[in-house]
């Protein structure tokens, strides 16, 4: 994909002016260090005993699969590369793509808060039958990334996130591109429950928040007369 110079010089960028109507939008990538930090205080402020558990049939029936890993990952990449590509290339797709992640996140903390949650799925990785690369990975990220608060699933509301970002700009609307962030976001989807990380119900609660933040960050008239924001193909 050939790049063209962003919509913006952010050279001109300096603390001085950033509340100013043309970087203020800038401001809103303060969402992401804010979303890290609201899960360490859950993690730490939640007591284990009051974790409600989170199952339902479907999950005994879907096999643990370690080759899932690339598209569980995928979502931190293409987090990242649709915060900066529309922040660089339209800013009006950038801050609906950021007031949809921080609505749903505060919607999902909210919720954790109130109901707090786990998943017993994970897999004993040692007693698998089979040990390669893939799987020590998972081991790793098992480590890293608690099975608590898990519903509604963020990994899939970003998934959608992503997906409704790139249809929101022009230039990812061909057949092609819109076939490809489709397949993305099932693919992120399936990464949660393949890999153990969560349950079906997780990815079935994340779809009325997903639902009802599209409705206020794209769909709603306010939101649609400002679609077309400083605008660029890329």
């Amino acid at each position: 994909m050939k790049l063209r110079p962003p919509v913006l010089d952010y050279r001109r960028l300096r603390f001085s002016n950033l509340s100013s109507p043309e970087f203020r939008h800038v401001l809103l990538l303060l969402y992401w260090p804010a979303y890290l930090l609201s899960f360490l205080l859950i993690e730490r402020l939640c007591p284990a005993q009051t974790f409600h558990t989170v199952h339902c049939a479907l999950d005994d029936m879907i096999p643990f699969c370690e080759w899932f890993i690339f598209a569980y990952l995928s979502w931190h990449v293409s987090l990242l590369w649709m915060s900066l590509y529309t922040l660089l290339y339209d800013i009006g797709a950038f801050r609906r793509f950021m007031y949809f992640s921080i609505l749903t996140t505060v919607a999902s903390v909210v919720i954790y808060i109130l109901w707090p949650n786990q998943q017993l799925l994970r897999p004993d990785l040692t007693t698998l039958g089979r040990e390669n690369l893939l799987t020590r990975a998972v081991g790793l990220i098992y480590t890293v990334d608690t099975n608590t608060n898990v519903c509604p699933s963020l990994h899939c509301i970003g998934g959608f996130g992503i997906l409704f970002a790139a249809l929101d700009m022009p230039r990812f609307r061909t057949r092609g591109w819109v076939a490809f962030f489709i397949v993305l976001a099932l693919l992120i989807c399936l990464s949660t429950v393949f890999m153990k990380q969560h349950s079906a119900l997780d990815f079935f609660a994340a779809l009325p928040v997903t639902a009802v933040s599209w409705l206020v960050c794209y769909a709603r008239p306010w939101a649609r007369a400002r679609r077309h924001d400083r605008p660029v193909s890329a």
